[in-house]
This record gives structure tokens, C-alpha cells and sequence, in this order.
């Protein structure tokens, strides 16, 4: 049921973020990764894995590219693309997302 209510939450927010600017759209992609980390014990172990990964590809201002935040990454987008395919969230802003997690 609380997985349930974060996606709700969630799409409510994807919806809207069109309207507003990039910041918004981080929250966005916060409250994303948030709900996908909650909804699996594998989507969990996935994005905790790359949170060291996605640290140094902030710190290096996109530079490293580890292959656990790849991974990540490329199943957050595929999540993302399957519920709201016009939302656009760069690398760096999932990234931050898997980090505070």
C-alpha cells in the first residue's frame, strides 16, 4: 500500500514537472528513485550499489562512469520511459537522486 501511494505521489508530480523548471524536475527524479527504491529488494540492492559509482561521477563532473551506476541507470530510465515517456531527467540529476538514497 505504501509503495502504492509513493507512485501515486509520484505521478502526480511527473505530471506537473512539465510546467516547471529543472529543479523541480530533481524532486522529480528524487521521488522516483525513492519509490523504486522501496518497491523491490532487487531495485533496491541495484541502486544502493551504485550510489559510490554515482558519487564519483558528480565529483567528477561526469567524467567516471562506473558500471553499477550504468546499470542503474540504464533500469531507472527504462522504469521512467514505461510510466512518463515525455519526462526528461539527465544522468547527473539521477545520479543526485541515487546518492541521497
Amino acid at each position: 500500500m505504501r509503495f502504492l501511494s509513493v507512485l501515486i505521489v509520484s505521478l502526480f508530480w511527473i505530471s506537473q514537472a512539465q510546467a516547471f523548471d529543472t529543479t523541480t524536475q530533481s524532486l522529480v527524479a528524487s521521488g522516483f528513485v525513492t519509490s523504486k527504491v522501496t518497491s523491490a529488494p532487487f531495485d533496491k540492492k541495484l541502486i544502493l550499489a551504485a550510489q559510490d559509482d554515482a558519487a564519483a561521477f558528480i565529483a567528477s563532473d561526469g567524467q567516471l562512469r562506473g558500471a553499477q551506476l550504468e546499470s542503474a541507470l540504464r533500469f531507472l530510465r527504462e522504469e521512467l520511459q514505461q510510466s512518463q515517456p515525455k519526462l526528461y531527467v539527465s544522468d547527473v540529476e539521477l545520479a543526485e537522486a541515487i546518492l541521497v538514497q
